[in-house]
This record gives C-alpha cells, sequence and structure tokens, in this order.
C-alpha cells in the first residue's frame, strides 16, 4: 500500500481536501481532514458511524456553506485546481458535483423523467417541453442500465431500481463528482452487483466517485483509493491500486485495535422451548387471497440465537410483522406460545405484553421518533416503569434514558438530545434500548446492524450475546449470511413465505443456505 501522491506523478487531483475542519457549537465534527480524489477514480470512505463521513460529505457538496456565519469552518476545499466557497448546494451542482443521500431524494408520486429533471425541466417559451425531457429520459435510463418507461411513477420501482434513477438524474446535472452515501445498504446481492459494475463504467468515462461504505468487500473489490475516517480525523489514506487493501487493515484503522474475531465468543446455554409458532399463515395486506407467511412452525430456545436465512421477498420481516402485534397482513391463522401456554399477540400492546419486541429493520420510519430526544424514544414501550398514577415521571424517564446510555456506550450529547441527529449506529442503540427496557422475553431482531460499521456490529452482537446469556431467546433476520453463521445457534431458511430448511450453524456453510433457498441442496432438520 502506497500513500495517495499529493503531487505525484499523473494528473491532478479534481477534488483535494486541505485540513477541513467543522465544528457544530464549539464541538469538532471534523479536525484537520485530508482527502485527495483524481477524476476517473473511485474513492471509498470508511469509518464507524460517528466518524464524519456524512458531515465531510455535505461539507464538499455545500450543504454546510463555506464560510459559514458561526466561523466553525475551516480549510480548503480545492476543485479542478482552484480553492472552492460554496454557499450551498447550488454551488457545488453547477460544477458537476452531485450527492445521493441514504434516504433517496425522490417524489414517489411523479415519473420517473419528471424525477430526473425535477427544478431543470427541458421547456420551450416558458412551456416544459415533454417530448424533449421523454427522450433525453430514455437516454439516460439506457445509460445507467435501467429498462423502464420514462413515465413509470417512482413509486412502482424497488428501491436498487430507484438508486438508478439517481444516478441518471446526476447524470442529467452533467456530473463530474459522483458521491454515494451507502448506496448498497438496503439492496439484494444482485443489485447491489449492478450498481457497483455501474460505477466502474462510469469511472471509465471518468467521471470520479466518493463510495461511503460499511461493506468492506465492496470496497476492496471497487475502490481505486481509499480514506478512512477516525473520530472526526483522516487516518488512513491509501491507494489501492499497487496492493489489495486487507479488510482487517480497513478494520484495524475504523475502529483503532484488531477485531480478530468478528463475532464476541459465547458458550451457549440454552434451555427448554421458550417460544413457538404453529401453522402461522398471514395473506398480504392489499391483495386479497395472496398468502405471504404460510404454515410456520418455529421454536425458540432459553438462551438460543435463532436466525432466520432468504431472499428479499422470503416472507421474513412479514412473519416477524405479523406475529408482533399483526403489525402486517390480514386473515392472520396460527397460533404463538410461551412457555407452553398459548398468547395472545393480535395487538402490539398484547404482544409486549406477552413478552416479545420487535426490532424494525426500517429504525428511522417505524423504529423511532426521530425529532424527539433519546430519553423519550427509550422509555416509549414501557411507559407505566416511568410513571406515577398514570403521570410521567420525567427524572425517572431522564435515570432510565441515561442507564441504557452508559449500558449500551451510545454516543450522544445527552438523553436530551434529539434522535435525528444521531448517526445510524447510535440511533440503532437506542432502539436497542427502547425495547431492552420493555424487558422482552424474546427479542425479534430484524435486519439489527444494517448500515452499520464493523465497529458497533460487535457492540450489538456482544449485546445480544448478553442477552441470550441471561435466558432471553433471540431471533434474528439477516441478508448477510456471514452474520447469521456468526452469531447465531441455529437458522432457518426461508423462501416464499415458508421455512424449507432448518440447520445447526456448527459445520453449515453459505453454500448450503442457498442450495436451500434455491432448492438445490439438502435440506436439514434438525
Amino acid at each position: 500500500m502506497n500513500p495517495i501522491p499529493e503531487n505525484g506523478a499523473g494528473p491532478g487531483p479534481l477534488l483535494e481536501l486541505r485540513g477541513i475542519t467543522k465544528r457544530f457549537h464549539g464541538v469538532a465534527a471534523l479536525e484537520d481532514v485530508r482527502l485527495s480524489v483524481r477524476a476517473g477514480e473511485i474513492h471509498a470512505l470508511c469509518g464507524e458511524n460517528g466518524a464524519g463521513k456524512s458531515t465531510l460529505m455535505k461539507v464538499v457538496s455545500g450543504v454546510y456553506p463555506h464560510p459559514d456565519h458561526g466561523g466553525d469552518y475551516g480549510g480548503e476545499l480545492c476543485f479542478d485546481g482552484q480553492v472552492r466557497r460554496f454557499a450551498g448546494i447550488a454551488d457545488s451542482e453547477r460544477l458537476g458535483i452531485i450527492i445521493i443521500h441514504q434516504e433517496l431524494a425522490l417524489v414517489p408520486q411523479l415519473s420517473i423523467a419528471e424525477n430526473l429533471f425535477l427544478c431543470h425541466e427541458p421547456a420551450r417559451l416558458g412551456v416544459i417541453d415533454r417530448v424533449a425531457m421523454h427522450r433525453r429520459a430514455v437516454e439516460l435510463l439506457a445509460r445507467v442500465g435501467l429498462r423502464a418507461s420514462p413515465d413509470t411513477l417512482v413509486s412502482e420501482l424497488g428501491v436498487g431500481q430507484q438508486q438508478l434513477v439517481e444516478i441518471a438524474k446526476a447524470l442529467a446535472k452533467e456530473v463530474r463528482l459522483l458521491i454515494l452515501d451507502e448506496p448498497t445498504s438496503s439492496l439484494n446481492e444482485a443489485d447491489s452487483d449492478a450498481l457497483l459494475a455501474l460505477l466502474m463504467e462510469l469511472r471509465a468515462q471518468g467521471i470520479a466517485c466518493i463510495l461511503i461504505s460499511h461493506k468492506l468487500k465492496e470496497v476492496t473489490r471497487v475502490a481505486d483509493g481509499l480514506t478512512v475516517l477516525r473520530d472526526g480525523r483522516s487516518i488512513l489514506s491509501v491507494d489501492c491500486t499497487g496492493e489489495p487493501l486487507s479488510e482487517a487493515r480497513i478494520i484495524q484503522a475504523m475502529v483503532g485495535r484488531d477485531l480478530a474475531d468478528r463475532y464476541p465468543r459465547r458458550t451457549p446455554k440454552i434451555g427448554d422451548v421458550l417460544f413457538e409458532l404453529r401453522d402461522w399463515r398471514a395473506q398480504h395486506p392489499v391483495q386479497a387471497g395472496r398468502e405471504v407467511v404460510k404454515g410456520v412452525n418455529l421454536k425458540v430456545r432459553r438462551g438460543e440465537i435463532v436466525g432466520i436465512a432468504g431472499l428479499m421477498g422470503a416472507g421474513r420481516t412479514e412473519l416477524a410483522m405479523s406475529v408482533f402485534g399483526r403489525s402486517y397482513g390480514r386473515r392472520i391463522s396460527g397460533s404463538a406460545w410461551m412457555d407452553g401456554r398459548e398468547i395472545d399477540v393480535s395487538t402490539v400492546p398484547k404482544a409486549i405484553a406477552a413478552g416479545l419486541a420487535y426490532v424494525t429493520e426500517d429504525r428511522k420510519s417505524l423504529g423511532l421518533l426521530l425529532d424527539e430526544s433519546i430519553a423519550v424514544n427509550t422509555t416509549l414501550a414501557n411507559l407505566r416503569e416511568v410513571s406515577r398514577a398514570g403521570v410521567l415521571d420525567e427524572a425517572r424517564e431522564h435515570q432510565v434514558a441515561q442507564d441504557y446510555r452508559r449500558r449500551l456506550a451510545t454516543r450522544c450529547a445527552g438523553v436530551d438530545q434529539s434522535v435525528v441527529h444521531l448517526s445510524g449506529g447510535n440511533q440503532q442503540k437506542v432502539v436497542l434500548a427502547k425495547w431492552l427496557f420493555s424487558q422482552p422475553r424474546l427479542l425479534i431482531l430484524d435486519e439489527p446492524t444494517r448500515g452499520i460499521d464493523v465497529g458497533a456490529k460487535f457492540e450489538i452482537y456482544s449485546l445480544i450475546a448478553g442477552l441470550a446469556e441471561q435466558g432471553c431467546g433471540i431471533l434474528v433476520i439477516s441478508s448477510e449470511m456471514p452474520e447469521l453463521l456468526g452469531l447465531s445457534d441455529r437458522l432457518y431458511v426461508m423462501n416464499e413465505g415458508r421455512l424449507v430448511a432448518e440447520f445447526p450453524t456448527a459445520g453449515t456453510t453459505q453454500e448450503m443456505i442457498m442450495g436451500a433457498i434455491v432448492g438445490a441442496g439438502e435440506t436439514a432438520y434438525v
């Protein structure tokens, strides 16, 4: 590995950051950050949640203007050989710097074409030229490999297709530097591969890309250069073209220590059956007669971590939500049992009272009240414990939140801070705190580490292992097979609404799981 040359051989950098500093209310979010990106380069930006990656990219794209009124922005941003000062995002876009945030900025009720040219529609005599807009949209969609009519509503597209629309939208603005924040975090493997292939095509066309990603396999696969941030500082900057960069080296730079084991070591203490589903079924909430969960029989024992593997659309989330207070589906049937007794899970309050907790995969929309404080979110699922005679005890609420903040090592300014300002990993810790405070007997975790860095993942894995050690039953849904194999004691494989296989994780391989999913391997039951 060789440091990326600042003024070495070859063309000069398209983007160069020199000593970038950014403070909020006197607290440093970035400190003396240096980064260099050449034209036609895919440059990966890695770091733990809260390391400053998104803040840095907001500086580059003008979301945080320079100079700012608080005087908390320092350093130089050079683009195309000139020092630039962006008063807003429009200034950066005029130069071809386009940022695609993790939460896509598309209007679902508009067509693809309307989204591509929103606010800069082709016009004649002040009237939108829809023929020209359609023609140009066809060209852009072909360029990103999206086979869809420009007249298709964005709401009808999958997440992977919406990502392609965002990139086409950037191409419509003559992008020169494309910034993508966790673009594959919610994509399946096929869509992720297609997106990475597109980025490599754009690289061949001379377009530079900054890729923020926690998926280190993707980083090592496509990155030409890499910068690691830790605690707001640039720790490592390397050229990946000369010598492959190992995941272990990136992790060490990100967390400041070696993670010899990605998963905590544990000796399972598995007891009797704690939770059971018998012939559980659920129909689609809109499409009458379409069964999405089909006769599921499932068991979780005390102190056991059970995984559910499957492709997107297999019915894993639908199963979890239908069990947790019938939050999804209609005509739900079957029975749920706890400690050998049938329980009522027909509503969310009844499911919580029965000892169930569900950490949703969509923490921002379904797991948190983003504008509320950490303290408010922490106690939401168990308000009785922080109330007296039906009146909220704010001092007790604050103390509970402080206890869980320390227990989960949540990085925040204080429990009165709004969760919207937390990093993804710390938001996930608040969701976990909320459900831990409900004192569950069965904890259902749906994609618990999506969009979270390796350091925060290990903390969450350790928390899950600790809960199992205390006798809690854990049910984990994950699209990452290494995660399921590394964390679970036993796993089910789900396909088209059915559990099609069951494996002990010891001795099980990813190939065996995929074989069960596609029906090409031996189906094992224990």
